[in-house]
């Protein structure tokens, strides 16, 4: 009997010990990462062949303690290679773990490679050479503190490359993987398999495999034992022949109940190649459809849908995807009453928005992604009711989350009748209304941007997703945006490293209509979207303020301001910004309103550097400074409420004797110096309640604002 290990994925072993017992396996032990266990050359070539979770079997060749290269380089160089290969063949060393003094798994595996050709030196015989692209012999090295063991890979390539994958679509599922959620789903053999999200075909690939009684790896042409010393040809032909006997005479006992679909008609072919390769193809019925208009095709026996539907790391796919767990579970109620269902998501609160309760879920890994795996059964009813029950679905979410949405759509009917009768297409709808909901929604035309601010440190993080998504859900119901028009993003509080940073690259611009002055905006590439709504007010009245007179624009970002300026009739505009990302944008507003010549002129500087050195004067100064900035492009750091004396003293010198300054600023708890601002000749009247829309009118402190002239 031969010790030997299997390897597999982290949650897998007690699965993996069951399959290897069943296979023949004797004294099968597990531990994190695999199982041990003992076999005959029969069983091992059986394990080898039908394992359809290790990823990995192993032949245990030396273990010891090392407690310095000295003696790992000894341990290898000491061994007796050539009872295992001779020096014709090709290796390659996989090294596993490091301590103390193996820190770096090459250094480990240069360390092995070097004692195998130093021996194979030593015997008189040529250096075996090392090929690390399809060597004949991989030898494998795993280091857990001072214990090592090195074993020769019988597999050669790992298990999970069942050979017959050609190509995939995106984000496939490791073969092992598959078979791991095949196995948990509750799917019997002989009962219909539905995949509704089938992509490149995996799960019912690997589940046909299983009733069709083909062994996962019958088509491997090269395995690690090929040119092993030990190995039994005369085992390994009985055991392989019994399988390729077994698959063909199941075979002909199968009928097809495999039913595979995907919108993606290309992912399909490809799927549809994969089943061919795998000899499952005639097993598995394929159709090119849309979740959304799922469909049983298996009305007259009950069986099971196993489904892996995307879920994404970015936060901006989460509203698309809410919508997608939605419809699943909506279609799953009314065409498969009475199935068997499982889902694998690393997302557990997505799972949450198919509305059904899970009767077992199992932990696992998918590559570095936490994942769960949740089993259900659909309830057997009318498709009446289910109708019934999906019209009433949103309804069943909590109350409080009745409570956002009722508030939702009381904004909603409120502020959009307003904001049609100004001429605005960008406007507030919810702004952290609700304690619980602490997060705006603003409408940009025919988009939504939900913006979460950043939850406090003591609040449940899984909490605030689960929160955060079902406002999602309620903004999506009560709006009835289409779901690829609903951004989300997160807010923080911006410093001066990241303030300019871009979230994305899609470089997707449309234009809002705000008093009859056309704005670009960007909802996705950045934190802000190049309109700050809170000051629609603020830029209505500069455009009022401004005809026959100079305008300066400091702090500008994207030039809206400037651009009211300008169609209000103002001789002539100064923008200034540190950003030049931002002057550009400034200067396509500029362009998109027809406004062009000498006059307005766009200065890239930092604003305070530039405003020291200005020499001439205007009639009209809209300032909007950060709370704080300490960015590298700044010589120094800024804080408005430290700093706001020293700024006016500057504007104080470039403001002609008639004209007036509008300051603003966003810090909370603001205290204008006007004892400080009288010294310096300067008279400050607040007019914050003046420049507060209506869809900002609860939260008075988003921003404060100032008109101040010479005394």
């Amino acid at each position: 009997m031969k010790q030997l290990f299997a390897t597999t994925s982290r949650g897998f072993e007690e699965l993996l010990k069951v399959e290897l017992t069943e296979l023949g396996a004797q004294e099968a032990k597990v531990v994190q990462g695999g199982v041990h266990y003992q076999a005959d050359d029969e069983t091992l070539y059986r394990t080898l062949l039908w394992s359809r979770l290790a990823s990995r079997i192993l032949f245990p060749l030396i273990e010891t303690k090392i407690y310095s290269d000295l003696d790992l380089y000894a341990a290898v160089s000491g061994f007796n290679w050539l009872a295992q290969f001779d020096e014709r063949v090709t290796f390659f060393v996989d090294f596993n773990g490091t301590n103390q003094e193996i820190r770096h798994t090459q250094f480990g595996a240069m360390r092995v490679k070097d004692g195998i050709v130093d021996y194979f030196e030593r015997q008189g015989k040529t250096r075996p050479d090392v090929d690390k692209i399809q060597p004949d012999v991989r030898i494998h090295a795993y280091l857990n503190r001072e214990n090592l063991v090195i074993s020769l890979d019988l597999s050669g390539e790992a298990l999970h490359l069942r050979g017959y994958r050609e190509d995939a679509g995106q984000a496939p599922l490791r073969e092992t993987l598959a078979a791991a959620i095949v196995m948990r789903s509750g799917w019997q053999a002989g009962s219909p398999l539905v995949d509704p999200m089938c992509g490149s075909g995996t799960l019912l690939i690997e589940a046909a495999q299983m009733e069709a009684k083909i062994a996962p790896q019958l088509y491997r042409l090269h395995w690690g034992f090929d040119f092993w010393k030990g190995h039994n040809q005369s085992a390994w032909e009985k055991v392989k022949n019994e399988a390729i006997e077994l698959a063909e005479e199941k075979q002909r006992e199968i009928q097809p109940h495999f039913y595979g679909f995907d919108l993606d008609h290309r992912v399909l072919k490809k799927a549809q190649r994969n089943a061919q390769n795998a000899g499952v193809s005639h097993l598995i019925k394929w159709q090119q459809s849309d979740v959304a208009a799922l469909k049983n095709p298996h009305l007259n026996e009950v069986g099971t849908v196993i489904c892996n539907p995307p879920y994404g790391e970015r936060l901006g796919t989460t509203p698309a995807l809410i919508a997608l767990y939605s419809v699943i579970g909506q279609r799953l109620k009314k065409e498969f009453c009475g199935w068997n269902v499982s889902v694998f998501s690393s997302e557990s609160t997505l799972l949450d928005c198919l509305r059904m309760r899970a009767s077992r879920q199992f932990k696992a890994k998918n590559g570095p992604l936490d994942c769960v795996q949740k089993n259900y059964q659909v309830s057997e009813r009318k498709s009446d009711e289910i109708t019934a029950e999906n019209e009433l679905e949103f309804n069943r979410t909590s109350e409080v989350v009745t409570d956002f949405a009722n508030r939702l759509q009381k904004n909603i009917k409120k502020i959009s009748k307003w904001a049609k009768q100004q001429g605005l297409d960008a406007y507030r709808l919810y702004d952290a209304d609700l304690p619980e909901y602490n997060l705006a929604v603003d409408r940009y035309a025919d988009y939504i941007v939900v913006q979460e601010y950043a939850a406090p440190k003591n609040i449940d993080e899984n909490k605030a997703r689960q929160r955060l998504l079902d406002a999602v859900t309620a903004t999506l119901h009560v709006t009835g945006v289409e779901t690829n028009k609903l951004i989300l993003k997160v807010r923080q509080k911006q410093k001066g490293t990241n303030q300019y940073e871009k979230l994305a690259n899609k470089g997707e611009y449309f234009y809002v209509n705000e008093y009859g002055v056309q704005l670009w905006v960007n909802l996705t590439d950045y934190l802000d979207t190049g309109l700050f709504l809170d000051h629609r007010l603020t830029r209505k009245m500069i455009g009022e303020l401004a005809k026959g007179k100079d305008f300066l624009n400091l702090f500008a970002y994207t030039g809206s301001a400037t651009v009211h300026a300008a169609l209000g009739g103002a001789k002539s505009t100064t923008t200034v910004d540190m950003s030049n990302t931002y002057l550009n944008w400034a200067e396509q507003n500029l362009i998109l309103n027809d406004i062009e010549g000498k006059q307005h002129k766009l200065i890239q500087a930092d604003c305070l550097q530039w405003l020291e050195k200005c020499d001439r004067q205007f009639d009209l100064i809209f300032v909007d400074p950060p709370t704080f900035s300490n960015s590298k492009r700044m010589d120094e750091s800024w804080d408005v409420q430290r700093d706001h004396v020293k700024l006016m003293s500057n504007l104080k010198r470039v403001l002609s004797n008639n004209g007036t300054i509008v300051f603003s600023n966003n810090k909370r708890g603001f205290k204008m110096n006007l004892v400080a601002l009288e010294e310096l000749g300067l008279s400050a009247v607040e007019i914050s309640h003046k420049t507060l829309p209506l869809d900002f009118e609860r939260n008075k402190q988003i921003h404060n604002c100032w008109m101040i002239q010479h005394i």
